[in-house]
């Protein structure tokens, strides 16, 4: 039978899912400081792989390292082993590898996995901090090692259509450009700006071998967006996304809102005051009060009545079951918005006339930026939660951590 200590050796390195050669060779426990030390040793006098090229080398030296682990009865947990390092004689003195913990980290791979599972179920890295009780920057570290660890994973993944949006990140109008997944509903990256060098930079995360097989992008109209799309996925068709293309007219429409309110309140009449949002809104949205409040002005013959219902009607133009169907509904609302005497409306079909093609090409690949809208809803989500971000590269991380659809955890040793 086994002595009391050697129980406890041995049931330690089973519970550890601990290989050979490596064993646990003592247990400390320090009631005062409610910590447990498990130290853990390879033997004296072997060979051990070299990390690079795997083949064997003698020892050259050792150096001690230290794990935090999973806390056993609330007692917090500490691996301590002193490594050995090798000679080769291609890759020079390197650290062996150790099943329990990935190169350069401070976290054994069974605690990474748990605070992963911790900080995506919190609100904040501040929170996720206080449960696991570590310092927020060695949160931030295993978010940040995680995201890196997710990113070497997808870069096979296949992706055929990708969308490029803009995200107010910070106050003075300061913006990301965000590159999405639009099948897989992911960000797949978030570079700061929204130029063209930015949206290379972003599209250019991706493997070359996937930036050949995207066959589609969604974007606004935007020349930097187009360029870089142009520059950096050569089998893709650009598709002027339908959201931006009625945000354009929707912004159109409040343009004549307003110059037709500032000419009526110089005659003395307010009839357009607090109309604002009735304009702004999908009809099929309306409020019943809404409803009465269209049916009062709709006989006033408001300029800004017809451009609403140029709007609303371009709306039929998205549900057109072909290109050519579609060619010949744009060439009517093309003529009637031209020829509307508004000149808002008159500059969006302007806008529409030169970027004809990245609509037309909907009718190929009907795709939209609608996933870069859900994700936008929860990027703000993330920043409210963390109070604003200072720091773009804490912001990005935190992004791809919540949204990028990555395999986050570490492969464990059992």
């Amino acid at each position: 039978m086994l002595g009391d200590e050697e129980a406890l050796l041995e049931y330690h390195t089973k519970l550890l899912g601990m290989p050979e050669p490596w064993k646990v060779a003592k247990v400390a426990l320090d009631v005062p400081s409610r910590q447990v030390t498990i130290q853990v040793d390879y033997p004296e006098g072997t060979f051990a792989h070299c990390p690079e090229c795997n083949n064997l080398h003698p020892v050259y030296d050792r150096r001690l390292k230290r794990w935090r682990h999973l806390a056993q009865m609330s007692f917090q947990t500490v691996l301590e082993c002193r490594v050995p390092r090798i000679e080769c004689e291609h890759h020079g003195i390197l650290q062996v590898l150790v099943p329990w913990a990935e190169p350069h980290g401070r976290f054994t791979l069974e605690y990474e996995a748990f605070a992963i599972l911790v900080i995506r179920n919190t609100r904040s890295l501040k929170e996720a901090a206080n449960l696991l009780s570590i310092s927020w920057d060695s949160v931030h570290h295993i978010q940040a090692r995680a995201v890196w660890r997710g990113k070497q994973r997808e870069a096979k993944k296949v992706m055929e259509k990708v969308g490029i949006d803009e995200k107010s990140f910070l106050s003075r109008h300061r913006y990301a450009t965000v590159v999405s997944d639009i099948d897989g509903g992911r960000v797949i990256e978030v570079v700061q700006g929204r130029t063209e060098d930015a949206a290379v930079e972003a599209l250019s995360s991706l493997t070359p071998e996937q930036r050949q097989g995207v066959k589609a992008v969604a974007a606004d109209f935007l020349d930097a967006y187009a360029n870089a799309a142009e520059k950096t996925l050569p089998n893709a068709i650009l598709v002027h996304d339908r959201y931006h293309a009625m945000t354009y007219l929707t912004k159109a429409v409040d343009k004549v809102r307003k110059g037709e309110h500032r000419d009526l309140l110089s005659e003395g009449s307010e009839v357009l005051k607090k109309t604002k949002f009735l304009w702004l809104t999908n009809e099929v949205n309306w409020s019943e009060e809404q409803k009465v409040q269209y049916a009062t002005l709709k006989g006033l013959n408001l300029k800004v009545g017809r451009a609403f219902a140029m709007k609303e009607q371009f709306r039929a133009f998205w549900k057109c079951r072909s290109r050519k169907e579609a060619e010949t509904f744009y060439k009517w609302w093309h003529f009637w918005a031209t020829h509307s005497r508004l000149k808002p409306m008159l500059d969006t079909a302007m806008t529409f006339r030169r970027h004809k093609e990245g609509i037309f090409a909907y009718f190929k690949h009907r795709i939209t930026n609608a996933v870069a809208e859900g994700l936008n809803s929860k990027i703000q989500v993330i920043k409210s939660g963390a109070r604003g971000f200072r720091n773009f590269a804490n912001y990005r991380i935190a992004i791809l951590f919540h949204c990028g659809g990555l395999d986050l955890s570490p492969h464990t040793c059992r």
